[in-house]
């Protein structure tokens, strides 16, 4: 009986790792999806708020069909005693690199980010579905592997384009035992866990890329979402956006 329930267990852990090296795929439809940044700490107390309400984004209809979350931790805050394990210099220089393009010399949190502009929240109207044409963005997985396509709606061949690829972790917690949000419990979704950018090139009347995506910095935290989109290269103006759940 036991050589038995071995080779079922066996069976369960193939198929496991079948599932885990199967591509996932995503991809836009025509019309622009947004990105929409948050800079964020779990050092600053004004951030809890904006954290809530970008997690409330999980619940909403037009998730990657209209708008693609992305939360990046900065690492300033860290001085005031509560190191943030999501934060990282470069996603602090991706912050200042975004305030330098409007005219500005400094940063805040929480700050939010739309298609490359400083933003306000100012209601749900604002993340429905734009009818601007843009292209079909599509991006396929396989747990190591990136390969993006982007065919854009009208053929521009003298386009320097660029997809950049964030994975996201999602249901995480943090208890705060320092700084400004010592002794709460942060609760937190689309948290950017890396982030790789690489060149499109031409192909026929699309754009490629396949590159490797480095580990997760945070090793305790699951990626459960992949967030891609496309941009003119140094520029962070969103061309099209795509992402989506990523099997567990």
């Amino acid at each position: 009986m036991r050589p038995i329930l071995f080779l079922i267990a066996g069976a369960y852990a193939l198929a496991a790792v079948v599932r885990a090296a199967e591509p996932q795929r995503f991809a836009s439809g025509p019309t622009h999806v947004a990105l929409v940044e948050l800079y964020t700490s779990e050092g600053c107390s004004s951030c809890p708020p904006a954290e809530r309400w970008i997690a409330a984004r999980r619940g909403d209809p037009g998730l990657w069909r209209d708008f693609v979350p992305v939360a990046f931790h900065v690492d300033y805050w860290n001085r005031l005693g509560w190191p943030d394990r999501f934060s990282t210099r470069d996603f602090t220089q991706r912050q200042y690199a975004l305030s330098a393009a409007w005219g500005g010399d400094s940063v805040y949190t929480p700050c939010f980010v739309r298609d490359g502009a400083e933003w306000r929240p100012a209601g749900e109207r604002e993340l429905r579905a734009s009818n601007a044409p843009a292209g079909t963005l599509a991006v396929t997985f396989d747990g190591a592997t990136l390969r993006a396509e982007f065919t854009p709606t009208a053929l521009r061949t003298k386009d320097d384009l660029e997809v950049h690829v964030a994975l996201l972790g999602g249901g995480l917690v943090s208890k705060v035992t320092a700084g400004e949000n010592s002794g709460e419990t942060l609760r937190q979704e689309f948290v950017a866990l890396l982030l790789a950018s690489h060149a499109l090139a031409p192909d026929g009347t699309a754009q490629r890329a396949e590159f490797a995506l480095p580990a997760p910095m945070v090793k305790d935290a699951t990626p459960r979402a992949l967030a891609a989109w496309v941009t003119r290269h140094g520029k962070f103006e969103t061309v099209q956006a795509t992402g989506g759940w990523l099997a567990q």
